[in-house]
């Protein structure tokens, strides 16, 4: 009779431990021990609240403004000191005669117009100085930052710099470009040279038409 007990006893233990093991499966974690721990629950509003901080943070200082002084015809290396000075540090500057020069020497460059005007403009604003150099005259109308691309047809550049005459061709475009005064000189610095004549002709289609140039150098006659 103590036997059948005992072994009564044990089966009525592993069918309850059998039970319990069930129904601590939901909504926990067993750690080693074999103790469940209830699952870590994360508060939805923390890190909604840290995204939403930054993304105002961001959007201040996307429209941060500040007055950009008048600086036209002062010298290119000043108005870009007080550009700096006044919070808007995205400067750049292009050459208003349209010859593609580069402003190596800041120093020796004045402004003829800046973009955008004097005024109240987001810091973060690119600041265009349309320049020449210290002995030269503002043009009436500059020529821009950059050449208009040909396309399809040969674009009119008699009068222009060699420069951006090439700038404006496919960059795969076949070019001879050769001295009109004669005196078969090498053209180094395009910028320099002046087109007098192009073959083909203005408003021909090009189609991988090789183009020729002839050049002087500023200041001599065609």
């Amino acid at each position: 009779m103590r036997i059948r007990a005992t072994i009564t006893l044990t089966a009525a233990c592993l069918t309850a431990l059998a039970t319990l093991t069930a129904c601590g499966g939901t909504g926990s974690t067993t750690s080693g021990t074999g103790v469940d721990k209830p699952a870590a629950v994360q508060d939805p509003n923390q890190d909604n609240t840290k995204d939403e901080d930054d993304s105002n943070d961001q959007d201040v200082a996307s429209t941060e403004t500040a007055t950009l002084p008048n600086l036209v015809g002062k010298g290119l290396q000043v108005a870009q000191d007080q550009a700096q000075e006044a919070g808007f540090y995205g400067l750049t500057s292009h050459d208003a005669l349209g010859r593609a020069r580069l402003q190596a020497f800041d120093r020796y460059w004045q402004v003829c117009s800046q973009t955008p005007k004097a005024g109240e403009h987001p810091t973060d604003a690119r600041v265009d100085f349309a320049t020449v150099k210290l002995d030269e005259t503002c043009p009436a109308e500059e020529e821009g930052a950059e050449p208009v691309a040909a396309g399809s047809k040969m674009p009119d550049v008699k009068g222009k710099s060699v420069k951006p005459a090439r700038q404006a061709l496919d960059s795969n475009a076949g070019i001879t470009i050769n001295d009109a005064s004669g005196q078969d000189r090498f053209v180094l610095v395009e910028s320099n040279w002046q087109v007098c004549t192009q073959e083909p002709a203005a408003g021909a289609e090009l189609d991988g038409r090789p183009v020729t140039l002839t050049a002087v150098k500023y200041g001599e006659p065609c």
